[in-house]
């Protein structure tokens, strides 16, 4: 019901909005060039908004997410035998960001601050790498999940203070994107007061970032923790989306100038039943279907703890058939975790990193061309990386 209430809600606010702009239109003569000037009223930075969007939601490309924190990126380290030092992460995120070729299949990188501002150890700018393949840069901007007061025991995401002018500098420092990572547990409700935080904070760090020239990531990730059906994560997932593009309109955020990274629709983590590609595909369709509007270019899915394979299949099977935005992929695990097994941290290795990096990353361009086949994957590939309460 309460699904059925915030979808409601969502189109009552957009109908008030379409009778304003009908209204709007009627008193204007109607051109390309009014056209383009209530598009920009949306903001001094709409035109260019538009355009990194479109930049990054082109076909057969998606975005290689490497925004861990110094401690997670750590973790990542020491499963090869690596110290967490600033020397091992730049060694690492080298490697990644300079693989020959992987503007073919890479639209855009999500950097954590500490990239961002970071040079090769030949002393050209990480930024420069990424610019020199087509790629478009992008900055985790989020300060991470809270105790959120007052709830069943949930979270919420910090990091609006001092957004604003954080975000003019990374876009001065070549970033043109930006992501914040809010969650939501089924296990936890969850309660209406979680997702409506979750909600509203996107929706806020969304109009700051557009207000800065930074594309906005939205990310309401729904956690695989817990042993609910696919059916219950549908239901979740329509009242999260519901609520968000709710805020987002009452924030005035222009939805041509956003990306969204949702997790696909599946079953729970520990749900006895485990679902095949095509029924996560079914069912994440169909809550997008119901819950977004076209104008938004592209659904950028997260990984979630699946597979390398596994979330490489799903991604195939929702593009089977034509959607009305670019469904493709952002993944960390997912297009990673090949890469650090076959580096081990030695120099002599980069070249098997980079090429395992290369073929994750056609893999998932085939699958968001709806081209992808899963023989000759190996043994790693299709080893689950679910992690319980999974922080960044």
């Amino acid at each position: 019901m309460a699904s059925a209430l915030s979808f409601v809600k969502l189109n009552s606010s957009s109908s008030i909005s379409q009778r304003s702009f009908n209204q709007q239109q009627q008193q204007r003569p109607r051109s390309r060039a009014n056209h383009v000037s209530v598009i920009r009223a949306a903001g001094s930075y709409s035109e260019e908004l538009v355009q990194t969007a479109k930049t990054i939601a082109s076909p057969g490309r998606g975005i290689l997410a490497i925004d861990e924190s110094n401690a997670t990126c750590g973790k990542r380290l020491a499963s090869i035998g690596l110290e967490n030092t600033e020397t091992n992460r730049q060694a690492y995120r080298q490697l990644l960001l300079t693989t020959p070729g992987l503007g073919q299949y890479i639209s855009g990188s999500i950097l954590f601050e500490e990239t961002l501002y970071q040079s090769t150890t030949d002393g050209k700018k990480m930024v420069d790498c990424l610019r020199e393949q087509n790629i478009v840069p992008g900055i985790k901007v989020d300060k991470g999940l809270v105790p959120l007061p007052g709830s069943n025991n949930e979270s919420w995401c910090q990091g609006l203070d001092g957004l604003a002018s954080r975000s003019a500098e990374y876009y001065n420092q070549g970033a043109r994107f930006a992501k914040w990572r809010t969650v939501v547990s089924i296990p936890c409700g969850p309660s209406a007061l979680a997702v409506k935080e979750a909600a509203w904070g996107l929706a806020r760090y969304a109009a700051i970032s557009q207000d800065n020239g930074l594309v906005p990531i939205v990310e309401p990730e729904i956690l695989l923790d817990g042993d609910h059906s696919i059916d219950t994560t549908l239901e979740v997932a329509e009242r999260v989306w519901a609520e968000v593009f709710h805020y987002l309109a009452e924030n005035n955020v222009l939805f041509e100038g956003i990306l969204l990274k949702p997790s696909m629709v599946t079953p729970g983590a520990d749900h006895k039943e485990k679902a095949d590609p095509e029924t996560i595909a079914k069912y994440t369709l169909t809550m997008l279907k119901r819950r977004v509007p076209p104008a938004v270019p592209g659904i950028m899915f997260l990984s979630g703890g699946q597979s390398e394979m596994e979330a490489t299949l799903n991604l195939h099977a929702m593009n089977q058939s034509p959607n009305p935005w670019h469904v493709s992929f952002s993944y960390a695990r997912a297009l990673q975790n090949s890469v650090l097994k076959a580096w081990q941290g030695r120099p002599e290795n980069v070249e098997a990193g980079q090429k395992a990096l290369l073929a994750r990353a056609k893999a998932n361009s085939l699958a968001q061309l709806g081209k992808y086949s899963a023989e000759g994957e190996s043994e790693d590939a299709k080893t689950g990386m679910f992690v319980k309460g999974y922080t960044y």
